[in-house]
């Protein structure tokens, strides 16, 4: 077959020449997804109209400098259209035919299933739908507060997602910062996965629910390039966020699958696929070059406040002395307005809980670079996201219990390969009375499991100190575990605590059990020790302030010399420290060559209530009378 004429578009295309493009992106998703014998060719074509206007007329964005820091960004929320954004990417001259017909969804090949930042035009992995919009957000804020730019962020959303708590959550926020940089477009095509989406076609209701968050709508026939045109022109308008409400067809232009359920995610079999192409008008080779970015001058720092210390603030880390009582919370805000002077790429996020975190410290020194999102802890993740990818570094501060609301942002951050740090305060029973719907008693397990993360867990506020510091220099997500009570200082100002390693707080040659701790629970084996000694009885005691990664050297070599471990957690037994515990010694070679030491697991096991501190450690059986209780007896046994 002979190939066919190449053809250069530009921003000067007239509508006829833009339908032609259209076309060629339903071919190619159609091809591919045939090609590949997966993907989602159908939810492809029925945005394809959209993609045409916005790629030829409004996007300014140039394919061969993707990092150019004046260029608008596209994030497809409907990550699974994937077909379609391969086919723009085509018709841009980043890739080529071969690649898009020959590797697309096989294993060691960047064009996956959904977009991944493996591809230098891709700024977030989207796939879990409701998440990209957020993404979105969180761009166009660091854009316009933070670096002082005019870029535009576009966001291709499908009408399924809509359903989704954070599409609100981000729409709500929209309206809120006013963010006039910010347009979705909403590809109602009426079909889900497994029939009609709630709304159908109803794109009045799509229009109010975008209104009521304090955006504009605009509904459009997203098949009429004109209407298409002119809504995009009015987004770009600089005036309000505004919600692009598209009424499309599933399937559009292959009049065997459009409209009709039970297509979804299916790519069209050959003989189907070759009738759709020659429906559609034949293979195209058409090649886009719309507006590109304007100039980019540096960031204007000075208007947005950037500059490092603009606002004063300390600016030198907080000190303690050894025996003064300070909850690590408070350390680790301290700590952190102390960055903020220091490193004008920290940004601090907060869910309105920062008198609490302390995370307002950061604000009263840097208000500049200090963000509520209110109680949104999605659209929190969502930001520092959208910051990160900007070139910032977020820390992101809420209860450790509200996390969890936030795991799939977190999850997919990192897919994204994000750099950020996390804070998660009052975790565990040591919160006392406020009862167990604020105690943090799963984010260990939850940040152990993210991909490539740093769990930390201070016992101290010199430790909190040096550990928020070091979250700063981090790939990938870390995670600071602080509590919400004052305990006494344990190491001198200037310790250090490097990321992998713990502190051996006591010891000696004739250790007869190690206590393992961290954070609260640290305390209560320093406490348990003193009473076993008053028995005769010899205890090491670690504090296990890293625990991914853990300090496996350590705790092997305890393992070896006193032949019983004791692990106590102010966390549920599953997922925390003490199956990271046991993890490490299972890897080791020495320990698995050596008698396998005595071992017992201290952590909250059943429902708590409330209660003061103390009492909350003793009824979960964490508390200093337990850990003597187990730790005799295995030293007995």
């Amino acid at each position: 077959m002979t190939a066919p004429p190449t053809t250069a578009l530009g921003p000067a295309s007239d509508l006829a020449q833009v339908f032609e493009l259209a076309q060629q992106l339903r071919v190619d998703s159609v091809r591919a997804s045939t090609a590949a014998g997966s993907g989602h060719p159908t939810s492809s074509l029925s945005a394809a109209d959209l993609m045409a206007v916005l790629m030829t007329r409004h996007l300014r964005y140039d394919w061969d400098a993707p990092d150019d820091p004046a260029a608008d960004h596209l994030v497809f929320s409907k990550g699974h259209a994937s077909p379609l954004l391969y086919a723009m990417f085509k018709a841009a001259g980043a890739i080529g035919d071969d690649e898009l017909m020959t590797t697309y969804r096989r294993s060691g090949h960047r064009l996956q299933g959904h977009p991944t930042p493996v591809l230098p035009w891709v700024d977030v992995a989207t796939g879990s739908l409701g998440q990209g919009i957020a993404y979105g957000v969180g761009m166009a804020l660091a854009g316009r507060e933070l670096e002082g730019r005019s870029y535009r962020v576009w966001v291709l959303c499908g009408d399924s997602e809509m359903t989704e708590g954070s599409v609100w959550e981000a729409l709500d926020k929209a309206g809120h910062h006013r963010l006039a940089n910010f347009t979705a477009l909403i590809d109602v095509n009426r079909l889900g996965q497994s029939g009609a989406t709630e709304l159908e076609w109803d794109t009045s209701a799509y229009a109010r629910r975008a209104e009521a968050f304090g955006c504009r709508a605009i509904v459009v026939d997203g098949h009429d390039l004109a209407a298409v045109d002119r809504a995009l022109t009015t987004a770009a308008d600089g005036q309000a966020p505004t919600v692009v409400v598209a009424r499309t067809v599933k399937g559009r232009g292959v009049t065997e699958v459009a409209d009709k359920n039970g297509w979804h995610g299916k790519p069209l079999p050959v003989d189907m696929a070759d009738r759709a192409v020659a429906e559609l008008g034949g293979v195209r080779d058409l090649r886009v070059r719309g507006p590109r970015p304007p100039d980019a001058p540096p960031a204007d720092v000075a208007a947005t406040g950037v500059a490092a210390g603009a606002n004063g603030g300390p600016s030198s880390p907080p000190r303690y002395d050894v025996g003064d009582e300070v909850a690590t919370r408070v350390a680790f805000g301290g700590a952190l307005a102390a960055l903020g002077a220091a490193r004008p790429d920290v940004v601090a996020l907060d869910a309105e809980v920062g008198n609490s975190t302390h995370a307002e410290d950061f604000r009263t020194a840097h208000p500049e670079r200090y963000f509520q999102t209110y109680i949104a802890e999605q659209q929190m993740i969502a930001d520092a996201v959208g910051m990160a990818v900007r070139g910032f570094r977020p820390y992101a501060t809420t209860f450790a219990a509200f996390l969890t609301r936030a795991h799939d942002f977190i999850r997919m951050a990192a897919v994204s390969q994000i750099d950020m740090a996390l804070c998660g305060t009052h975790c565990g029973v040591e919160i006392g009375a406020d009862g167990p719907s604020q105690m943090g008693l799963e984010d260990l397990a939850m940040m152990r499991a993210v991909r490539g993360s740093t769990v930390l867990y201070p016992s101290d506020a010199t430790s909190a100190v040096a550990l928020t510091l070091a979250m700063a220099d981090l790939d990938g997500i870390s995670y600071l575990r602080t509590t919400r009570g004052a305990y006494p200082v344990l190491y001198a100002d200037g310790e250090a605590f490097p990321v992998g390693g713990s502190k051996t707080l006591r010891q000696g040659d004739h250790d007869e059990v190690t206590l393992v701790g961290a954070g609260v629970t640290v305390h209560e084996c320093l406490a348990a020790a003193e009473q076993l000694a008053a028995d005769g009885v010899r205890a090491r005691v670690v504090d296990l302030y890293s625990v991914k990664p853990i300090d496996t050297e350590v705790l092997a070599r305890a393992a070896r010399d006193t032949g019983a471990l004791v692990v106590v957690e102010d966390h549920h037994q599953e997922g925390g420290i003490g199956e990271a515990v046991l993890s490490a010694l299972a890897t080791d070679a020495g320990t698995r060559a050596s008698a396998r030491p005595a071992f017992a697991h201290l952590a909250v096991t059943g429902l708590p209530g409330s209660g003061t501190s103390g009492e909350l450690l003793d009824a979960a059986g964490i508390s200093r009378s337990h850990i003597v209780r187990v730790a005799r007896a295995l030293v007995e046994r």
